[in-house]
């Protein structure tokens, strides 16, 4: 509700609510953006709130302000992932972290560079449903899918994740 009203607001020219729209949402614009670009990326983010502070005077339903966002957020990540495979592939460079460091930072590093191992369907229906927590339906209308393709992408994309996780040494 609180989202809601916070559109309204901003719908209505307050200037001080998109400042507090922008700070409630904006570390998970950049953690989406970051994880399916895998790395952070400002331009793509930045892009997603000019769309956002563009559209908001056309958004008619602000009680679905959530996946209406992340829809925004996926085409701006969708336009740089074609300009990235567009240009030819750097050679990769296999990074061993080093012995001192701490097992959790090595275990998030070992899911990040698992999760960027994967393709970026599966990659995304996983940082919407796991890291965002949205519903199926949310995912569905974010991805322009039914949500049975949602179901099905989710148990492969954590199957992949599993093996991507299992070939670099860790058992699930």
């Amino acid at each position: 509700m609180a989202d809601e009203l916070l559109v309204v607001r901003c719908q209505l020219g307050e200037r001080e609510a998109f400042a507090e729209l922008i700070r409630a949402w904006h570390p998970a614009v950049e953690r989406y953006v970051g994880r399916m670009l895998t790395g952070p990326d400002d331009d793509v983010v930045q892009e997603v709130w000019l769309a956002v502070f563009k559209g908001l005077p056309r958004l008619r339903q602000p009680g679905r302000f959530a996946p209406w966002l992340f829809v925004i957020a996926r085409r701006a990540v969708m336009n740089r992932l074609r300009d990235v495979y567009a240009r030819p592939e750097p050679e990769l460079v296999d990074d061993v972290p080093g012995a001192d460091e701490a097992e959790l930072v090595v275990d998030r590093e070992a899911i990040g560079s698992a999760l960027a191992a994967l393709p970026a369907r599966e990659r995304e229906v996983l940082l919407l449903f796991y890291l965002e927590d949205l519903p199926l339906d949310a995912c569905a209308q974010i991805c322009a899918v039914p949500v049975g393709t949602i179901k099905s992408r989710l148990n492969r994309a954590r199957q992949l994740l599993r093996r991507e996780l299992a070939r670099k040494g860790y058992e699930a």
